[in-house]
């Protein structure tokens, strides 16, 4: 019987954890599963005996090593799913194939100039390494038609769209339970996320007297500068801005029956799972409008995410607050201010 190896050694956190997980949990119970994860990862305590767990130190020197036991350990006969958006380092005598999330590494629009120095040497390093080492993986699969047409340019291989999402996500929030948020907002703090806009488009809803609630889940200690500003904002301007921090997954489920909407400025995406989680939530969705979203949901409201006043205006909708109507005058208007004079 092949075994399977599951490479999955920069994977620790967010959505990549949260389908990590139920993967190793859908393992059938008849083949043996050696896995390699992020020592930071919390993996599920309630796996089955047939699953062995393999913690790797967030190091160069311990990844290395784990790719050097990967291509030792792994025969001719076993599959092995490198879940870190990677190919293995080493030829391999298994068969290999890679599970690409990260859209970072395969989108050359994507600007990395945002991000912190550390962050873009750790980009830089990856795309050199999917790029070299592409050929050591014999398969690549994504979860939405963007990321493929993606990863098929930047790679020049054929790439199979799969998408799943995890097993326990499958039916709809509990009927019954009381809204404590107007907006909910699931992401960490990097810049792609686009914090810094959708607080700037609450500053504007606030200078119209409109004070939503939102609910954000962000890191104090990823987010330190981000969490900084929301405090800031919140005690000078007032707004209803809530920061739940990350939160364990079976909370995170439940906080979207606690929502009324999610918004999602995001100005892009591999997946975006949160948008899959509020649909089965029964919630409704507001997004950019780009391919990303498209790929997986029909939103309820569109906006421009480079755009606050976009947002803004897309919560106004989503509300029935209403907008102002542009209604144009005559020529004399204008005439009127060039004049100075009063035109009825």
């Amino acid at each position: 019987m092949p075994r399977l190896f599951i490479h999955a050694i920069n994977v620790h956190q967010g959505g990549g954890a949260v389908l990590l997980c139920d993967l190793l949990r859908a393992i059938p119970p008849d083949v043996e599963a050696i896995v390699h994860v992020d020592a930071r990862m919390q993996v599920p305590v309630d796996l089955p005996d047939h699953v062995y767990v393999e913690y790797v130190a967030a190091t160069l020197c311990a990844r290395f090593g784990a790719e050097r036991r990967l291509a030792g350990m792994a025969g001719p006969d076993d599959r092995i799913l490198c879940f870190g958006n990677l190919p293995p380092l080493f030829r391999l005598r298994g068969k290999a194939i890679v599970f690409l999330q990260n859209r970072y590494l395969v989108d050359v629009g994507a600007s990395l100039g945002a991000l912190p120095l550390k962050s873009r040497l750790r980009l830089w390093l990856e795309r050199a390494w999917l790029r070299r080492c592409r050929h050591n993986a014999s398969q690549y699969v994504v979860q939405t038609p963007s990321m493929q047409r993606l990863t098929e340019n930047r790679l020049g291989l054929p790439v199979i769209c799969a998408p799943f999402v995890p097993a326990s996500d499958c039916g709809e929030a509990s009927a019954g339970t009381e809204q404590q948020f107007d907006f909910l907002y699931v992401a960490s703090g990097e810049p792609h996320k686009n914090h810094a806009a959708l607080l700037d488009a609450w500053g504007l809803l606030a200078d119209d007297g409109l004070f939503p609630s939102l609910a954000l889940t962000l890191s104090p200690q990823a987010a330190p500068e981000l969490c900084e500003r929301i405090a800031q904002e919140v005690a000078s301007r007032g707004l209803h801005v809530q920061n739940l921090g990350i939160l364990p997954y079976d909370q995170l489920r439940a906080l979207y029956g606690m929502s009324g909407a999610l918004i999602y400025p995001s100005g892009f995406e591999s997946f975006g799972l949160p948008l899959i989680e509020a649909r089965q939530a029964g919630l409704p969705v507001l997004a950019p409008e780009l391919d990303y979203v498209r790929d997986i949901t029909d939103p309820d409201e569109t906006f421009d995410p480079r755009s606050p006043l976009s947002i803004a205006r897309a919560v106004k909708r989503h509300r029935q607050w209403g907008a102002s109507i542009f209604v144009p005058g005559g020529a004399g208007v204008l005439l009127s201010h060039v004049l100075e004079r009063n035109v009825q």
